[in-house]
């Protein structure tokens, strides 16, 4: 018979109640969104380089949607047609804020171009010359008085630039001109031989220049 233990209270151990325990799995990598974003920025890049460079229709001649007569209508047939899309493009850039879109002019400003009888010559060698080097001074055209200053685009439009507008402004049927194109040799050719000249024209100097060769 054994003896108690003296003020030794009786103790008693219980394991602490628990769930069963949870799976442990490997560690999860997480792609950065960054990399995600640039893989779908490559691939969009990608799919629009095939697209224009993988045998499709250019797009300067076709766009989705687009009627047959319209993309005939703005692709040049001919280098004369070419000319006159690129003098449009430089008229309404540097002579319409003059001369007007609807080549008008302002009154007793600047004259019009429509039916001008400054524009509806034989030739354009004086028009060349005005549009090279300028214009100053009270001049009329088709019976009214004008009086400003055309300033010198020599250094701002190239020969083909020249050639150009003078050939959509002088056969713009809409505008009443029914006058020969302009090549670009002709401008080149008064260009070399107005190198030296500095100053604008005037319209009593340019009346003393044959309008053609």
């Amino acid at each position: 018979m054994s003896a108690a233990r003296p003020n030794s209270p009786e103790v008693t151990s219980r394991p602490a109640e628990a769930g069963p325990a949870e799976p442990r799995t490997g560690r999860l990598l997480q792609t950065p969104m960054w990399l995600v974003a640039s893989f779908g920025i490559a691939l969009y890049w990608g799919a629009l380089y095939l697209d224009r460079n993988a045998g499709a229709f250019d797009a300067l001649v076709f766009n989705r949607g687009e009627r047959l007569v319209d993309v005939e209508a703005r692709v040049p047939h001919s280098e004369a047609d070419a000319l006159i899309s690129r003098g449009r493009k430089v008229y309404n850039l540097y002579c319409t804020a003059c001369h007007q879109p609807s080549a008008r002019g302002i009154p007793g400003q600047f004259p019009p171009l429509a039916g001008s009888d400054w524009v509806n010559t034989a030739g354009p060698n004086r028009m060349i010359r005005i549009v090279l080097n300028g214009l100053q001074g009270p001049i009329t055209v088709s019976g009214a008085e004008f009086n400003n200053q055309m300033l010198p685009w020599r250094d701002q439009l190239t020969d083909e630039d020249i050639a150009g507008v003078l050939t959509f402004v002088r056969g713009n049927k809409e505008w009443g001109n029914t006058a020969s194109p302009v090549l670009p040799e002709q401008v080149k050719k008064i260009r070399e031989a107005t190198k030296d000249r500095g100053s604008n024209w005037s319209p009593a100097e340019l009346l003393q220049i044959s309008d053609k060769d």
